[in-house]
């Protein structure tokens, strides 16, 4: 009984919490498929299960490939690809996150020192995102700073990508972590912008360098006039405070097109690039 409402429990607070939810034999299906894969995410990177992927991040103005966000992607020799849906909601609530983010970590750092710039540009940065169990990790500055060291990668070609929501669970905590962070160098995102209802108090309690405008206003912004005035807003108001803006699930050309007309400074999506392995990236760069 205990066990059938903890599994309610779980389920209801993923819900968003303040609600209830009644125990079901599809909960005990679902809980038995989170505890199989949480046992088989064990070990997956030492499998070579795990791959880190790249996808582009292009500079509007001239469509420059100028960086890149680290993507998991998980490979499972008998089920095929897992989406990261599933996997990483179940790494984050095990203990398997922090060991897993730092291998991404660790790994994204040292590919980046093999990128180079083309005549005249810097080298392209790249951007890693933080869960908000590892934002609760106080030496997660430090983890940084080791990954830094151990690469050579300069701080300031690493941007940390962090949700809204991740910030929520413990402000205080993550507004000190993140602080700390800026102080080395490296650069802080805000991913996600816009769907949350407190996005505007966290930049002035966090250290921000950029803004991720959620996909969910870029996928509508050329036949829905409130999410164009939407996108046009934070991007005014994020240069306003001398913040960057990236635009995420760019998918056509006209969606392109208005954003460079907004002034957007950066963008990503399937219509720039798919998720691809490093050497295809290196590729890329030319």
């Amino acid at each position: 009984l205990m066990r059938q409402a903890d599994q309610a429990m779980y389920i209801a607070k993923q819900a968003g919490k303040n609600c209830y939810r009644l125990y079901s034999r599809q909960m005990n299906e679902e809980a038995s498929q989170r505890i199989r894969l949480e046992d088989e995410l064990r070990g997956a990177w030492g499998r070579g299960e795990l791959k880190v992927m790249y996808q582009p991040i292009w500079r509007v103005e001239d469509r420059t490939v100028v960086g890149a966000e680290a993507l998991l992607r998980w490979y499972h020799p008998k089920h095929g690809a897992i989406p990261p849906s599933q996997f990483i909601a179940v790494a984050e609530r095990s203990d398997l996150i922090g060991e897993i983010g730092l291998h991404v970590l660790r790994d994204a750092c040292a590919e980046a020192m093999r990128w180079r710039g083309r005549a005249g540009q810097p080298a392209p940065f790249v951007a890693v995102n933080v869960s908000s169990r590892q934002l609760r990790d106080r030496d997660l500055p430090e983890q940084v700073g080791a990954c830094l060291r151990e690469s050579g990668l300069p701080a300031s070609r690493l941007h940390v990508e962090l949700t809204e929501t991740a910030l929520l669970r413990d402000e205080a905590l993550a507004a000190g972590l993140l602080t700390r962070l800026h102080e080395t160098g490296v650069n802080i995102w805000l991913d996600d912008f816009g769907t949350g209802f407190s996005g505007l108090s966290h930049l002035r309690r966090v250290p921000v360098d950029g803004l991720k405008i959620d996909r969910s206003f870029i996928a509508d912004v050329e036949t829905d006039g409130d999410d164009l005035a939407l996108t046009t807003a934070i991007i005014a108001m994020a240069h306003s405070l001398g913040i960057r803006t990236v635009a995420e699930g760019v998918e056509t050309e006209g969606q392109f097109a208005l954003l460079r007309e907004r002034g957007c400074d950066l963008a990503q999506g399937y219509w720039l690039g798919y998720p691809m392995p490093a050497d295809e990236f290196v590729k890329l760069l030319g």
